[in-house]
């Protein structure tokens, strides 16, 4: 709850220090007393908008500070936690408000941002009143205070997981998809690669080794052809050997009586024959060891420029063929491997998301339970009120096509304010008394169900009075049961159901002095009163300028009763 309050030169305010307790408290005055001007550093401090001209006259500068007693589970200390803040037993909000419209804010002494006191300070209290920035009448709120209404919270939290999962899935089916999309555009040119370097069948240091046997083959091939032709000349076409035999053979023939003659001829003729085929035999052993195969390097030359076009065409050296070609392998796996697991996560896509839809649906039919029920308790609490006509409505509606974390039912609280009349948005169709009186019927019902710990109600009696601001001071007593309210109030009927009772005036008078000097300064004073006081207040209240014996006849009436 909100323990203390601390102004310093804001508007009329010169210096103020309120200790506040739990239960009701009401802060009365004559109209102009300042009242408002609480209500605005409140809203200053939970991170409502600064002005300069917040600050007193005269003064550089203008503070406020809030401190909190909050319970070790509240929601704040998860923000705090969030946020990095300093978590202590006590919650100090202050924010200074400079002349020239800067301002500074701070949570336990630790600077924060106005986003960050915000969202702290909707934890801490809420607003209501007759102006649409105060709590309630925002639309976004609704559906939370259903669940919480409806005791649904952990059903949310629950589809929220289920909600992640799907949105996990989804995006994991997504990404396959567009990674498989993006696969099957070179999925030919992959399957064209894989069979061409397949049927090649390239091997790391194959065209360094082809090379150098070609190079050997081809300098073989330059030794042969003079081998060859050496061959043929000893022992080919135009050999001499053959001529040579013939020779011998017809000298032999005609020899006779002349061996002595023809002898040595012949046998150096025999000599040279036996030396060309000396020379034959030691030419073709060369011949052969020369190896030369001109097939054979016919085939090299054909393997080297296959080796080398494939190089060329897949931009890389011939030795790194077979990493290309295992890589194309691999993502040719990849490319069959993809489309199962494509599958797999289209079904785990589908299966996710029909556990979010059927708990959604479940979520959405407990929902319309809920809002019959909250429409029923609200409305008993109408007729006291001066709405017995009036008629509150939660409206829920569905749309499956826009899902979300909390489900795909939008909630809005709406009104119709006669029999016959179109109900509408609270917001727009009730006046500014009829939404006060709706927004504490409302709060009265939700009050321990995702209720901030501190209330101030601003003018809510505000039209209203005699049975009508009495059933509001008695709705507003029993809320104080479950939360602490603080109401700003002009109906002595509220004033009187109240457990505590401050008072707000302008330039209270010295003591001993009838009336401030002239020369004071305007300021605002405000201040707890006994019970003597107390009575004299709400029977100013009744009487208006001038307080009466009736007046406080009537004044000890309203005590009495709401004692």
């Amino acid at each position: 709850m909100l323990a203390s309050l601390s102004i310093r030169d804001i508007v009329l305010i010169e210096k103020l220090d309120l200790t506040l307790s739990d239960g009701l408290t009401v802060l009365t005055g004559e109209t102009g007393a300042g009242k408002s001007i609480l209500l605005d550093s409140v809203s200053l401090a939970l991170g409502g908008r600064g002005d300069g001209s917040l600050v007193r006259h005269g003064q550089a500068k203008g503070q406020v500070t809030l401190a909190f007693d909050l319970e070790p589970d509240h929601p704040a200390r998860a923000v705090l936690s969030a946020a990095d803040l300093p978590d202590e037993d006590q919650l100090i909000i202050r924010r200074t408000q400079m002349a020239d419209g800067r301002t500074r804010a701070s949570v336990n002494d630790a600077a924060v941002s106005v986003q960050t006191l915000r969202l702290i300070g909707a934890s801490l209290v809420e607003l209501h009143g007759q102006h649409a920035d105060r709590a309630l009448v925002d639309p976004a709120t609704h559906r939370a205070l259903l669940d919480a209404y409806g005791g649904l919270t952990a059903d949310v939290a629950a589809l929220g997981g289920l909600w992640r999962r799907w949105r996990e899935a989804r995006d994991a089916a997504r990404e396959e998809r567009t990674r498989l999309a993006a696969a099957e555009k070179e999925a030919d040119f992959i399957r064209h690669a894989v069979e061409e370097l397949s049927e090649l069948g390239a091997e790391a240091g194959e065209e360094a080794a082809l090379s150098e046997r070609r190079s050997a083959m081809m300098r073989a091939e330059k030794i042969a052809t003079d081998l060859s032709e050496a061959l043929d000349a000893v022992g080919g076409g135009g050999s001499p050997i053959p001529s040579l035999s013939a020779a011998v053979r017809r000298l032999e023939r005609r020899a006779g009586d002349s061996q002595e003659l023809i002898r040595p001829a012949v046998e150096a003729i025999d000599q040279a024959l036996d030396a060309l085929e000396l020379a034959r035999g030691h030419l073709e052993n060369a011949l052969a060891d020369a190896n030369f195969e001109p097939r054979e390097l016919e085939r090299i030359e054909e393997r080297l420029f296959a080796l080398r076009a494939a190089a060329r065409k897949y931009a890389a050296a011939p030795d790194a063929l077979p990493e290309i070609a295992a890589r194309f392998s691999a993502q040719l796996e990849q490319l069959d491997q993809s489309e199962a697991r494509l599958a797999r996560l289209d079904a785990a896509e589908a299966e996710a998301e029909g556990a979010y839809r059927a708990a959604a649906e479940a979520l959405s039919r407990a929902r319309a339970g809920a809002a019959l029920t909250l429409d029923a308790a609200v409305g008993a609490e109408l007729p006291p009120l001066k709405l017995e006509r009036a008629e509150f409505l939660t409206r829920v509606t569905h749309d499956p096509q826009a899902p979300g974390a909390e489900g795909h039912d939008a909630v809005e609280f709406w009104v119709r304010t006669n029999p016959g009349s179109r109900p509408g948005p609270m917001m727009k169709v009730a006046s500014g008394g009829e939404l006060a009186r709706f927004l504490l019927a409302l709060k009265v019902v939700l009050a321990d169900r995702g209720s901030a710990p501190t209330l101030i109600f601003d003018e809510i009696d505000t039209g209203v009075g005699g049975a009508v601001a009495d059933a509001i001071g008695q709705r507003l007593a029993r809320l104080s049961q479950k939360v602490q309210v603080l109401c700003v109030t002009h109906a002595p009927q509220v004033a009187a159901r109240a457990h505590h009772h401050l008072l707000i005036a302008k330039n209270a008078a010295p003591a001993g002095a009838a009336e401030p000097p002239p020369e004071a300064p305007v300021t605002t004073k405000v201040a707890a009163l006994t019970p003597a006081l107390r009575r004299e207040e709400i029977a100013r209240m009744l009487a208006g300028a001038t307080v009466t014996n009736e007046a406080r006849a009537a004044a000890d009436r309203l005590l009495k009763a709401a004692r």
